[in-house]
């Protein structure tokens, strides 16, 4: 958004400004990002800004009084004419401005925390239009520091690639981004890095007795793929930590229809999915120490002739048998599988699954934090810590055997996918129904991000509205100092 500036009080001074900013605006090709924060009623300039000030002999000072500038937290103004060699500045965050004036290359001041700053300047600048005409895109912006080509920049960098990736993958159209073409869009993206990619098909999935998978997949004609990646940046006897991301490519409801209204977002209920590649692809840029194994179910949910029947039992792939009442409970189904199959393939030191899974956890949290339950207070420090450090925040729900209760009310199996309490507790239920597919002694988190799912203009400031990817960059924190201690994740 580009902020206009408000001008008043010496009306000579300001009088002169306007007329540079018509003169230089149109010709405006590098840009320059400063920080001022806010100091009791006043705002204060960085040393960054300070240094800028000097050397405008104090024309920046100025301008910023001219423009009513407060500090406070998203506030941006545009400043022109300052100096030949920055025709726009902007103070505060204002990425997004200097592209609107058609700045190619941005300099950014860190302000002390490059990577963050690298971060938020290009989480700052993503847009999904490659589906537009070209005229109708977003001009590209060169993002460069005043430090300089720095490490933590370059680290900050990577981290927000990994989010980008998971926001383009969100807010893909679903018939662009069908579980075939999923897989297809990640092994290029991964081409050159340290990923091993490994597509099952819907044959290899119904060798392995995936009942529980399959039973989703049925009413589309989109066949169903499971998409393992595999990143080794650490000793080869040091167990992994396996991510797994629900990746339903679309979700219709199935047999019980969802409502129309919004149904298009349901393009991505692959969030988790999209989450989980961005995680290792920005681990395999980065070079993280850690081994990490993902394990992404990809298909359709859709009505159709060949669709699963609420009434319908199938079995999944541990031999439990689920009574599936509601076939908008999916991604339930497809986890347990997955899960199952990630702890007999590679023995992981803990588990992590991620999935806009409950409708409940929107109403619970909304968009303030991802709900987080699991079996261990010890890897939910280590996420916590991680939530803390990124700025994307997380909260502990209960995980009680007395939600579990309702889920194995099932008169014709083992298990009920729709709790007997429903609609009472629906994100404790669907926690309680995947726990029965964990060892008991794995340390294992379920992350719902339902909640998350979407950035509308300011539940997070510095992401454009849209799918937000979220919470990648703390996933990313968590899987690095979790795998950093070698000590067994115990209570």
């Amino acid at each position: 958004m580009m902020f206009l500036l408000r001008l008043k009080a010496q009306p000579g001074l300001c009088q002169q400004m306007m007329a540079r900013l018509s003169s230089t605006a149109a010709n405006a090709k590098h840009g320059l990002v400063l920080g001022v924060y806010k100091d009791g009623d006043k705002y204060t300039l960085t040393e960054e800004a300070g240094k800028f000030n000097k050397k405008t002999g104090g024309r920046l000072d100025e301008m910023l009084q001219c423009a009513s500038v407060t500090g406070k937290l998203s506030e941006s103004r545009l400043l022109f004419g300052l100096t030949p060699e920055f025709p726009a500045v902007a103070v505060v965050g204002g990425v997004r401005a200097l592209r609107e004036v058609r700045c190619s290359h941005v300099t950014v001041e860190p302000a002390g925390e490059p990577e963050a700053s690298a971060e938020g300047a290009h989480l700052a600048l993503w847009a999904y239009d490659e589906l537009k005409a070209e005229k109708s895109r977003q001009k590209p912006v060169e993002l460069s520091c005043t430090d300089g080509d720095s490490e933590p920049w370059r680290r900050g960098v990577h981290r927000a690639a990994g989010q980008n990736l998971a926001r383009t993958l969100m807010e893909m159209p679903a018939n662009h981004l069908t579980p075939t073409l999923f897989c297809q869009r990640v092994s290029e993206t991964m081409a050159g890095l340290p990923v091993e990619v490994t597509v099952r098909d819907e044959a290899w999935i119904r060798q392995n007795n995936m009942g529980a998978f399959l039973s989703v997949a049925r009413g589309s004609v989109e066949p169903p793929r499971l998409l393992e990646l595999s990143y080794s940046g650490a000793a080869s006897d040091s167990a992994p930590l396996a991510i797994v991301g629900k990746g339903v490519t679309f979700d219709s409801g199935g047999i019980s229809l969802k409502p129309s209204n919004k149904m298009d977002k349901m393009r991505a209920d692959m969030g988790g999915a999209a989450c989980t590649a961005g995680v290792l692809y920005a681990a395999a840029r980065l070079g993280l120490t850690a081994n990490l194994r993902a394990f992404i179910p990809l298909c359709e949910n859709m009505p159709g002739g060949r669709a699963t029947k609420p009434g319908d039992v199938v079995t999944a792939m541990s031999g439990k048998t689920i009574q599936v009442d509601n076939t908008d409970a999916e991604g339930r189904l497809i986890l347990v599988d997955a899960m199952w199959y990630a702890q007999q393939v590679c023995r992981p030191r803990a588990m992590l699954d991620m999935a806009t899974l409950t409708g409940a956890m929107a109403v619970a949290l909304g968009t303030g934090a991802v709900g987080v339950f699991t079996n261990s207070t010890a890897a939910w420090r280590h996420l916590r810590a991680a939530g803390s450090a990124t700025g994307d925040r997380v909260w502990r729900m209960p995980l009680w055997k007395h939600y579990t209760k309702s889920m194995t009310k099932a008169p014709l199996a083992d298990f009920n996918n729709q709790s007997s309490a429903r609609p009472a507790g629906g994100s404790c239920t669907a926690a309680a129904f995947l726990r029965e597919f964990v060892s008991e002694d794995l340390p294992w988190l379920h992350l719902d991000i339902a909640g998350t799912m979407e950035n509308s203009a300011d539940d997070v400031p510095y992401l454009p509205k849209g799918m937000s990817g979220r919470p990648t960059r703390t996933v990313l924190q968590f899987a690095e100092t979790l795998c950093r201690d070698e000590r067994p994740v115990t209570d």
